[in-house]
């Protein structure tokens, strides 16, 4: 199965977080922090704007920051994905 985002939402995927420090302490579930950093897995076709279709500035594969909270998560095939709107994606990470 595949998501598919429909107008201005794109599906990511979060980079897994850190399972120990720079020091070699190796962290607990709970003391881990939710990664930021994540890698864009689809996009949709964009958003009407004045009757013109606007395309996303993202795509497949770019690895961006975005907004802590937001979007929805849904897990397919045992894999957590995120869908969220193309405003709540922060930066592209290059």
């Amino acid at each position: 199965m595949t998501l598919k985002p429909l107008s201005n939402r794109a599906v990511i995927k979060f980079v897994e977080a850190e399972e120990k420090t720079q020091s070699g302490i190796f962290l607990t579930v709970s003391a881990q922090e939710k990664p930021q950093i994540a890698e864009i897995v689809a996009v949709g076709g964009g958003k009407v704007e004045d009757g013109k279709l606007v395309p996303m500035t993202v795509k497949v594969g770019d690895k961006v920051i975005a907004s802590k909270y937001a979007g929805t998560i849904v897990k397919l095939d045992g894999v957590e994905y995120t869908i969220l709107a193309e405003d709540d994606i922060l930066a592209i990470v290059e």
